[in-house]
């Protein structure tokens, strides 16, 4: 089964690796030092990661570090800015409604 983008970020424990991997390259130790929660459920995550290609590994010597790809977290940025577009817009039309009002009550 092929994972996309989406489904890594379907987990809270799963953003906030991204959001530790964002800051720094970590090693799976170091990751799983920051939540309450074995080494092996934090690989669980990593894995789920890296199938959605958001992280990638690289060997520095014996330890493995993590890091986010951020290129991949476009494809999010992407799919939400229709609906950055739509409200950006429904709140311009709200603001103009919010204008027109007060403009009718400072005329009576």
């Amino acid at each position: 089964m092929k994972r996309d983008v989406f489904q890594a970020i379907a987990d809270p424990t799963r953003r906030a690796i991204l959001v530790l991997l964002t800051a720094q390259a970590m090693t799976p130790n170091a990751l799983a030092e920051q939540f309450q929660m074995s080494r092996q459920a934090v690989s669980k995550h990593i894995r789920i990661l890296r199938e959605c290609e958001v992280v990638e590994q690289q060997k520095a010597g014996r330890e493995i570090y993590y890091h986010s790809r951020l290129d991949k977290m476009k494809e999010i940025d992407r799919w939400l800015e229709q609906f950055r577009q739509h409200w950006d817009s429904r709140f311009k039309q709200l603001d103009q409604v919010l204008t027109n009002l007060k403009a009718k009550q400072n005329e009576t």
